[in-house]
């Protein structure tokens, strides 16, 4: 995230806050535990999810201090969900640093993403009974699409049939619900009415579908300097993203043919890379992706635009999510 966003102070006392929270793992036992829960949260990252709690209860009119509990919440949530992810994908390395399970051991992981998720719930306990309940409510059934999603990906890998319909839902719910919940978890702390919570629901949602397009998109057609990992990792990896699963409608059936060959070949990392991505650009997949990326971006601003709220703050909001989705496009 850059520091020059509209939303820098909303970063700034997020992270003043989780600074906070890590001084007091630092202080308990068992140390080991702890270590990896502190490790995990100092690797980094946008923290995209909690400054969006924070800022959708600033556009509702009240300080965001009043979402940090919420903010907190998800933060712990998407962390216990990267340990056990990588846990999972059997996964080295997160942000250029060893994996918790590999630092430590897969068993200290587990229960350090335990953890977590058990305190991501007991961060509502700030707020007024009726307030944390109904967190809890929209929190509980975010965490189930999530882990509904994860499982939806990792069927993914050994299916044969999985259609774009398919690929759409499965990035809905493993990526895009929990954007929605933050926001909305931001409104809910604002007192913001229902249609508010709802609408900026979707918005984020929309908004994150988008995000992981473009994320499918700039892993092919990105500059690594620029968008921070190296490019073609969804083609070795042989993933099931929105451009592999377009070409294989788009292609005739020479093109399928060739293009199953190369994703199971065993030829060099650059001949697969630019094999696939011919190929990629002959069905026309890297322009369809786009445009669905554009398609969501236009639903999520609709929403936005519906909210009853100052003009000038939800501008600030568009602005944002726009300047997110054009990061090296």
């Amino acid at each position: 995230m850059q520091r020059k966003d509209p939303y820098h102070e909303h970063f700034s006392l997020f992270i003043k806050h989780l600074k906070g929270y890590q001084k007091t793992l630092a202080r308990r036992k068992p140390k080991e535990l702890y270590e990896a829960c502190h490790y995990i949260l100092e690797l980094g990252g946008k923290r995209l999810r909690p400054v969006l709690a924070l800022a959708a209860c600033d556009v509702f009119g009240k300080h965001p201090d009043k979402a940090l509990g919420a903010a907190m919440a998800v933060e712990l949530f998407h962390n216990f969900s990267l340990i056990h992810d990588d846990i999972l994908d059997n996964a080295p390395l997160r942000r250029g640093k060893p994996t918790v399970h590999e630092k430590w051991n897969t068993g200290l992981a587990i229960l350090s993403g335990d953890v977590m998720l058990v305190e991501a719930q007991m961060a509502f306990n700030e707020y007024p009974p009726a307030l944390a309940k109904n967190l809890a409510t929209l929190f509980n059934k975010t965490a189930v699409e999530v882990c509904e999603g994860q499982q939806m990906d990792m069927n993914f890998e050994t299916s044969t049939g999985v259609s774009v319909k398919e690929y759409l839902k499965m990035i809905g719910l493993k990526t895009a619900v929990l954007i929605g919940c933050s926001l909305q978890m931001g409104a809910m702390c604002a007192g913001a009415g229902i249609h508010n919570q709802k609408a900026i629901y979707v918005f984020g949602k929309n908004l994150g579908i988008a995000f992981q397009l473009m994320d499918d998109y700039l892993d092919v057609f990105g500059e690594s300097h620029t968008f921070g990992k190296k490019t073609g990792g969804d083609i070795l990896a042989a993933k099931k993203t929105f451009m592999l699963l377009k070409a294989m409608e788009r292609l005739d059936s020479r093109g399928k043919k060739e293009l199953k060959a190369l994703i199971t070949s065993r030829i060099s990392d650059s001949e697969k890379i630019s094999g696939v991505v011919r190929l990629y650009r002959q069905a026309g997949a890297d322009i369809l992706c786009l445009k669905e990326a554009e398609k969501h971006t236009r639903l999520a601003i609709k929403n936005l635009e519906s909210i009853k709220a100052p003009a000038g703050k939800k501008e600030i909001m568009k602005q944002f999510a726009l300047n997110l989705l054009q990061r090296a496009k």
